[in-house]
């Protein structure tokens, strides 16, 4: 645990050596208590950042991870406690929630990273500018000012800003995107990548990654896993994709009823230890709880009795001074259960000779066909079709040639990849829209099946965690009768115990699923077949 557990003990060794610690962390968070409204976050939290250390920060959805992230940024200020940096620490910070507007290019993105060196470049143009208004001493002192800043500049490798940009741009496949691209026209996976790779170009002393697997290919995350694995300085990683956490990390800091507690090793060494752990707590609280209930029993019989009256009296001195072990609150688990519509015709579509796209076409002609009750994934590199190839199939948009037929008495769940965050409704009043026959009873139960406690279903739909918002549309989606389902990356953000039971549900479901996944480890055992979606792109992969 942190300093403040070994301080405890009144110990001159053990305070020496938290002020050494101390001295080495990078980042120290003390008594850090946080809470939104009556819900709250984090009570009395202590973090530590050392050195060379990666970690990853783990939790059930809701927890507070990426609130915790957003307080160490200084996003956001904490009610109590304090967040205390190293002097002159540089960090990067990969935000999930990050905000890309309209009119930005994927160039001007991967610039912003030099924002503070095109300053300084302003202010010695502005200190040039001045010259001819200044006396000769003061000249002086501008001219030697100019000659640090273009120094610094040179130091840098400010002029060259261009070719660094191409270098990360081609290693992250931005390139052939175009650089002069409106990164709101991006996909989520070509999103998350010139994030990245602005974060990369920063070259920060600090990681901080927000779940950055989210929406990137399987190739993409493999770079990335090797970036991370051979990172020299330290970084906080946010993840639910355990295998890429279980090769990265070297410390796990767990996010638990309002407690963060740390663990030294990989995710694995970490489930061994905390599920002893628990078996150890709970033993002592079935003990404890048990001897209460004797020595209850021994003060009803005999405080009534003159000759036992003390020793009754002893008992309930003992009572009234045992500090009680708590039971561990049990998190809500989600229970995913698919409704079925009819039986639909054989086959569920036909494209043939299609050609997906926009503007311009993302695909060759190509022909597919699904029949009643396959279950296929379809997979392959960001930014190749894979979003489109699903709407067009759905026909929420034409596609650039071709014809897709869908068959007959279809009801068609449909999962979207992302979610509008201006909504401004309720989780209740979200499912009440889609079901208003519903009793207010039947909505909170809906989404109580679905892993939410009565504070998230109160709450704004936007105010919750990625994993909470997947929740209330996935109760969208199974609250409804369906025989094929379309679901464009169900598994970000959602934490082990719901994809664990979404894949439990997906393969239970006796209706069709078409699915795009980046998570061999989720799809493998739940599908037939595997579509990859580059045998068809025109995109050079």
């Amino acid at each position: 645990m942190i300093c403040e557990a070994s301080a405890a003990v009144a110990d001159v060794n053990n305070n020496a050596e938290c002020e050494r610690i101390k001295i080495m962390s990078i980042l120290n968070v003390e008594h850090l208590t946080h809470g939104f409204g009556d819900r709250a976050i984090f009570e009395d939290v202590s973090f530590r950042l050392l050195k060379g250390e990666h970690i990853g920060l783990i939790g059930a959805n809701g927890e507070g991870k990426s609130t915790f992230m957003n307080i160490i940024t200084g996003k956001l200020m904490p009610d109590e406690g304090k967040v205390e940096w190293a002097k002159n620490v540089h960090t990067g910070y990969l935000d999930q929630h990050a905000v890309l507007t309209k009119g930005m290019t994927i160039k001007s993105v991967l610039e912003s990273a030099f924002e503070y060196l095109f300053e300084l470049e302003q202010k010695m143009n502005d200190i040039y500018g001045s010259l001819g208004d200044v006396d000769e001493d003061r000249m002086m002192e501008l001219m030697d000012e100019a000659g640090t800043i273009s120094d610094l500049l040179t130091m840098h490798d400010f002029y060259m800003i261009d070719s660094k940009v191409e270098e990360v741009a081609r290693a992250l496949g931005l390139l052939e995107l175009g650089l002069d691209r409106d990164v709101t026209e991006l996909s989520g996976g070509q999103r998350t990548k010139v994030l990245l790779a602005k974060l990369l170009l920063e070259k920060p002393d600090i990681l901080l990654l927000d779940e950055p697997t989210n929406y990137l290919d399987v190739q993409h995350i493999e770079w990335l896993k090797r970036y991370l694995i051979d990172y020299e300085n330290a970084f906080i990683l946010i993840s639910h994709d355990m295998p890429f956490l279980n090769s990265v990390i070297n410390i796990i800091y767990h996010m638990d009823n309002r407690e963060l507690n740390r663990y030294v090793g990989d995710y694995d060494k970490f489930l061994e230890v905390y599920e002893m752990k628990k078996a150890q707590q709970e033993a002592a609280y079935n003990k404890q709880q048990q001897e209460i209930k004797d020595l209850k029993d021994f003060v009803a019989r005999n405080k009534a009795r003159v000759a036992t009256r003390n020793m009754a009296m002893s008992r309930q001195k003992k009572l009234d001074n045992m500090d009680i072990i708590e039971k561990a609150a049990e998190k809500p688990k989600p229970e995913f259960n698919f409704k079925e519509a009819r039986t639909p015709s054989k086959f569920i579509f036909t494209a043939k000779d299609l050609v997906i796209g926009y503007d311009e076409p993302l695909s060759k002609p190509f022909n597919i066909q699904m029949e009643r009750g396959e279950k296929i994934a379809l997979t392959g590199a960001n930014g190749i079709g894979k979003t489109t190839l699903l709407k067009s199939i759905l026909g929420m948009i034409p596609s650039i040639n071709g014809s897709v037929e869908l068959g007959d008495y279809l009801e068609i769940g449909y999962f979207e990849q992302e979610m509008d965050q201006n909504i401004q409704t309720s989780c209740i009043e979200e499912i009440w829209q889609e079901f208003p026959g519903f009793s207010q009873y039947e909505v909170r139960s809906a989404l109580a099946k679905c892993g939410l406690t009565t504070k998230h279903i109160e709450s704004k739909v936007k105010v919750l965690s990625g994993g909470e918002q997947a929740k209330v549309r996935l109760c969208k989606l199974i609250n409804r009768e369906t025989n094929i389902l379309v679901l464009d990356e169900p598994t970000n953000h959602l934490d082990v115990d719901a994809k664990d039971e979404l894949k439990r549900a997906l393969k239970a479901y006796k209706g069709s699923i078409l699915m795009v996944c980046h998570e061999p480890e989720f799809y493998e055992g739940l599908v037939s077949k595997v579509w990859d979606a580059g045998e068809w792109t025109t995109k050079v992969l």
